[in-house]
Formats: structure tokens, C-alpha cells, sequence
């Protein structure tokens, strides 16, 4: 792995191991069974801020390309994400979510053109494989309606991922920029329905503000502008692949963080996701030069603003 790969990987890498510490704020710093405000929460604030700073709204067809990105990536991935792990035990609904490089490698080959490599295929089995020992802690009773909201989040993500890669951004259009709409069009999308189902906002006070500050600008904004960057750069496969990070977080934040112990079959599957994470990153055979032509404009257009992308236990998966 060359040195620039390294860096975008390092760097897109990021963006899960934030998400992995969305467990411990939300439960030290927020409001109890607010999941949905939060989703909005984390998303509105953000994009709006976002497209505030770059200044750039959607022209033409990206107008509704914006708004089928941010339902994917956020309006329909957060609220999916959290009725499965509030109807799921343990940590099945981040079992059922880790297959999202098997996704990826499917939509990638249907979409993108990147045909799935029996190694890529036994890689996913095994980050899936990893995730579970570290987080399911009991099967629990089967709920069908959060084992298909389980698997809806992961596809969700995963088909947001493709679309992303496969559109890429207009030109002159940067990942912050593409970040700040698809976070406005996903937060204005969940807040009817975080209204309608959890009612009026709750009272919150400073250390609530802190958390959503927290959740909206280093959490999303910061993390999905990686994480859309590190989309631009790399095979689709190969940042899914970067999704283990973040319930390895969890895990070990809840050890050093919050006490929670970990067994040594836990210990056990971190090091198979985390081996499973390493080997998605080997070298494709030139991702960036394949057939679609929207994946190369994307990965062209360099970022001008540089300067300035689950617990998953079962509730910790407020990603």
C-alpha cells in the first residue's frame, strides 16, 4: 500500500471509529429514548452549517440526486438503524448490519462494474464473523420487524455508498459540499417523522447541548465529509470494509470508558474483523480507471476545502 493510499485510508478510517463513540455519548450526554430527535439532531444542524459555510446549493438533476443520496445515506439509514436495535437483543442488529461489504461487493458489481473477488467475498463472512463474537451476547427472541429493519439499514448504507461512487459530484463541487446536502436532505427528512413519532423536542441542558454539538460536528460533519472523501478516492468494497472499526470502537471505549469487560472470545472476534478490515484495504486491480466514468469525475475533483464523511450493542448503534 503506497503512501497516498495509506493516508486516504487512515484518514476515511476516521469516520468509523467516530461513529463507534456515538454509544457512549449518546448514553452519557443526551436524553433517554430520544433516538430519532437525535438522528435529526445529528444531521439537520450539520448540513445546514455546512452549506452555509461552502455556500453552494444543488443545480439541475442533483437536486433530486441529493435528496435519494441523503435518504440512503442518512433520512432512511438512521431511522431504520434504530428501530432495529431498540426491537433486536444484544448486539444482533450490528450482526445483521455487518454484512454490509457482502452488499457493497453485490450493488458494486451490479452498479459500478467492480466484479466481486472470492477474497472479498470471504473477507465480508469474516469481519461479520469478527463483529459477531464481539457483540452478540444472547440470541434473544426472533422479532421480524427488526431483523428487516436490520437488514434495510444495511442495505440503505450500502446502496448510498454505490450511488455516491457511481455519480460522483458535480464539477467543481467538493465532498464537503456533497456532504452538507445529503446531511440537510436526511435530517429534513427525519424530522417529520421524529416529530410525529416521539412529539415535541425535550428540555435539554448543557451537557445535552454538548453531546449533540459533539454528534453534529465532529460525529457527522466532519466523519461523513470523510467519509463521502474517502468514497471519491477508494473502491466501494474497500471503504465498507472500514465498517468494523466502528463497533470496535464501541467495544473498547465501553472497556476503558464505562468498565464493561471483554471476554477473550470477544478479544477473539476483534481480531478477525480488524483482520478482516486490514484485508479489504489490500490493492484492487485500478478501481479508479474502471468502466463507469462517473467514479473517475468523482475521484478527480479534488477537495478545494481542505481545511475545512453501533453500542453496537443493540443501542448503541445510533450511528
Amino acid at each position: 500500500m503506497n503512501q497516498n493510499r495509506l493516508v486516504t485510508v487512515g484518514l476515511t478510517a476516521l469516520a468509523p471509529v467516530s461513529w463507534g463513540s456515538t454509544y457512549f455519548v449518546t448514553t452519557q450526554f443526551l436524553p433517554a429514548d430520544r433516538p430519532l430527535f437525535t438522528g435529526m439532531m445529528r444531521a439537520l444542524p450539520a448540513g445546514l452549517a455546512l452549506i452555509a459555510l461552502t455556500r453552494r446549493l444543488p443545480r439541475g438533476d442533483w437536486w433530486w440526486k441529493a435528496v435519494v443520496l441523503g435518504a440512503l445515506n442518512i433520512g432512511a439509514f438512521f431511522p431504520l438503524l434504530f428501530l432495529s436495535a431498540y426491537r433486536l437483543p444484544g448486539g444482533m442488529a450490528a450482526v445483521i448490519g455487518s454484512v454490509g461489504p457482502l452488499w457493497v461487493a453485490g450493488l458494486a458489481a451490479l452498479f459500478l462494474g467492480e466484479k466481486p473477488t472470492l477474497r472479498s467475498l470471504l473477507t465480508g463472512i469474516a469481519a461479520a464473523l469478527g463483529v459477531s463474537l464481539v457483540v452478540l451476547k444472547a440470541a434473544g427472541a426472533f422479532d421480524a420487524i427488526g431483523v428487516i429493519a436490520a437488514l434495510g439499514s444495511s442495505a440503505s448504507m450500502s446502496a448510498g455508498t454505490v450511488f455516491t461512487k457511481r455519480w460522483g459530484r458535480p464539477e467543481g463541487v467538493g465532498p464537503l459540499v456533497l456532504t452538507g446536502w445529503q446531511l440537510a436532505a436526511g435530517g429534513l427528512l427525519i424530522a417529520p417523522v421524529a416529530f410525529f413519532v416521539e412529539g415535541a423536542p425535550p428540555a435539554l441542558d448543557g451537557r445535552n447541548l454538548a453531546g449533540y454539538v459533539y454528534l453534529a460536528l465532529v460525529n457527522t460533519a466532519v466523519a461523513y465529509w470523510l467519509w463521502f472523501r474517502g468514497i471519491g478516492r477508494m473502491t466501494a468494497t474497500s471503504v465498507t470494509f472500514l465498517g468494523p472499526l466502528s463497533p470496535l470502537t464501541a467495544a473498547v471505549i465501553g472497556w476503558a470508558a464505562l468498565g464493561q469487560a471483554l471476554a477473550p472470545v470477544q478479544l477473539l472476534g476483534m481480531a478477525i474483523a480488524f483482520g478482516a478490515t486490514l484485508a479489504g484495504q489490500a490493492a484492487p486491480k485500478k478501481p479508479a480507471e474502471a468502466a463507469d466514468p462517473s467514479a473517475r469525475s468523482f475521484s478527480s475533483a479534488e477537495d478545494k476545502s481542505l481545511k475545512l464523511s453501533m453500542d453496537v450493542t443493540s443501542r448503541s448503534m445510533r450511528r
